[in-house]
């Protein structure tokens, strides 16, 4: 703690308690709490006051300090699904406030589309090999036959991902521009703090991107809540364009990796959990584009 205490001299604080809570230390002091943690990305901060975005706890230090240190928010105990809206409501703002376009060539676009299309031929080949392993056993554990039931939803995921971002490859790889915004890159309902007003908090892993990586995350790592309510939230404050979604519908109905690497049971919640993820996402995305086809059960890529 000796670092921290040559801190607060600087700002003529008396400590009279340390908390230590993951990667941040609170101090309370005798003017108040106080958070301090390494300083990897402050100068994020004079950013978002230029944009009139002031939605984050008081910043005290300077950009070259060592530490960052804000002050300490109370959060108000309220439920995942009303931090879920809230964040929804901050994140719309944020977006607005900092868009801008910016010029870029065919090779940008490529890049975005060769990535998730290796992605896609990745995990069908996956899932096609664990199968093939799967049916060959005499006897299936309960997590194997439970990805067995499931798995034409998997298949029938990829190849809506496939088809989707073939389709939005084919609208923008002649675009010369590209909507940006600042992300936050760092959502989770435990970054989401309401005391006197809301905040979001942990901008460390902030960068400039498309505003639909910050809802990507959000939506596939988050806590169950009704993701096709929160993007018509989002959407009421700041409208996607269409390639947009299409790039965002790709990514989320994409299904994640599962890896028989746990107990019996924890895998069988594992499961449960990626079936009903696929479930709500094509519940979301169902009035655009999904279209339940027998011969989408099992997709054919082409070499």
């Amino acid at each position: 703690m000796l670092k921290i205490n040559n801190e607060l001299k600087k700002y003529d604080l008396k400590p009279t308690k340390y908390t230590k809570y993951k990667n941040v230390v609170i101090v309370s002091t005798d003017k108040g709490k106080y958070v301090f943690k390494q300083n990897t990305n402050s100068d994020i901060f004079e950013y978002l006051k230029s944009r009139n975005f002031n939605f984050f706890p008081p910043v005290y230090s300077d950009t070259t300090d060592k530490y960052l240190v804000t002050k300490y928010i109370k959060d108000i105990n309220t439920s995942d699904e009303q931090k879920a809206s809230d964040m929804i409501d901050l994140i719309s703002i944020l977006h607005s406030k900092t868009t801008h376009f910016k010029n870029v060539t065919s090779d940008e676009y490529k890049k975005i589309y060769e990535d998730i299309s290796n992605n896609i031929e990745y995990l069908y080949n996956y899932y096609n090999d664990l199968m093939t392993l799967i049916e060959n056993k005499i006897y299936m554990s309960p997590p194997e036959y439970l990805l067995a039931q499931n798995i034409s939803k998997i298949y029938l995921a990829l190849n809506y991902s496939k088809r989707t971002i073939e389709d939005w490859y084919n609208k923008v790889k002649d675009k010369k521009n590209k909507r940006l915004v600042m992300l936050h890159n760092n959502l989770k309902l435990d970054h989401f703090i309401n005391g006197d007003g809301p905040y979001l908090i942990s901008w460390d892993k902030a960068r400039i991107d498309m505003p639909i990586y910050d809802l990507y995350k959000l939506f596939k790592h988050s806590a169950d809540f009704d993701i096709e309510e929160a993007l018509k939230k989002y959407e009421h404050k700041y409208p996607l364009k269409e390639d947009e979604k299409l790039l965002l519908f790709s990514l989320l109905v994409l299904p994640s990796e599962i890896k028989f690497d746990d107990t019996n049971l924890n895998m069988c919640i594992k499961i449960n959990e990626d079936m009903d993820l696929l479930d709500r996402v094509e519940s979301l995305i169902s009035p655009y584009y999904f279209k339940d086809t027998e011969k989408d059960k099992k997709p054919e890529y082409k070499n």
